[in-house]
């Protein structure tokens, strides 16, 4: 990366963490105090936007369920348009970018028009889940490997996933946007072999003060989703990892959902 990586006319696609602006990274907040104008997503907090210059533009764009300020073609267009004013534009996205942050049609359309674009990375969600709650979504001899899923889909139609390949053994699964879908998660993978008795962590507001960690088992998934905040983003973690460093100091802060 050259000297001055943000010249005029330049993009930055910053993933703006889960929401504590302390997990930003240091190269995020350099870029975002630079930038002439943002555009920033719904989920992006008020102490994050504080670190924009005070004459630089923001432009809310976000989407959050299913409630659409901006599509994407609009969304794409409106960066082009910046960049090509010669403005030194960044694009703040909840988590990382390149994780179901639609970076690759902004991207796509930023090179089509000839823009410099640029990425620079966040903490997703699932990674400060696990740090809040003090697991691993990863661990030798229990889960050999981590998926990372987005649950959303068209309202009222059922959730087009591989559900035997996602039930196997020894795997953490991350799922976002899995609120709504949760009785069906919970039912397709028991249905497909996984045992109902899976712990499940259910994962509010990450990283906030406000933030809510609630354990319960994969039997009681769309139970215990309903008894949080209904517009809260949320994320669920399933799998033997979540509870394999579950006693103890791990555990102490967390909420319980009955397991009976």
């Amino acid at each position: 990366m050259p000297p001055d990586d943000f010249a005029p006319g330049t993009v930055w696609l910053v993933g703006a963490g889960p929401g504590d602006p302390e997990l930003l990274t240091m190269k995020a907040v350099r870029l975002i105090e630079r930038a002439d104008i943002v555009f920033y997503d719904a989920l992006v907090g008020a102490e994050i936007l504080n670190l924009i210059p005070a004459a630089a533009e923001r432009v809310p764009v976000g989407k959050r369920s299913g409630r659409h300020s901006k599509d994407q073609p609009t969304i794409d267009a409106m960066l082009v348009a910046a960049a090509t004013a010669g403005r030194r534009v960044v694009r703040l996205k909840g988590g990382d970018p390149s994780l179901f942050g639609r970076s690759n049609e902004e991207l796509k359309a930023l090179v089509a028009a000839r823009c410099a674009v640029h990425v620079c990375p966040g903490v997703t969600t699932a990674s400060a889940a696990a740090a809040a709650a003090r697991i691993s979504l990863s661990l030798r001899g229990v889960a050999r490997e981590v998926r990372f899923i987005t649950a959303h889909s068209r309202r009222g139609a059922m959730l087009d996933l591989d559900w035997h390949d996602l039930a196997r053994p020894g795997t953490t699964l991350a799922i976002y946007m899995g609120r709504d879908a949760a009785p069906e998660i919970s039912r397709r993978l028991i249905a497909h072999g996984m045992p109902s008795h899976t712990p499940v962590l259910i994962a509010c507001n990450v990283s906030l003060p406000h933030q809510t960690l609630l354990s319960t088992r994969l039997d009681l998934l769309g139970l215990a989703t309903r008894s949080l905040a209904a517009t809260a983003p949320t994320l669920i973690l399933v799998g033997e990892a979540v509870e394999a460093a579950g006693s103890g100091a791990a555990a102490s802060h967390r909420t319980r959902i009955a397991q009976g």
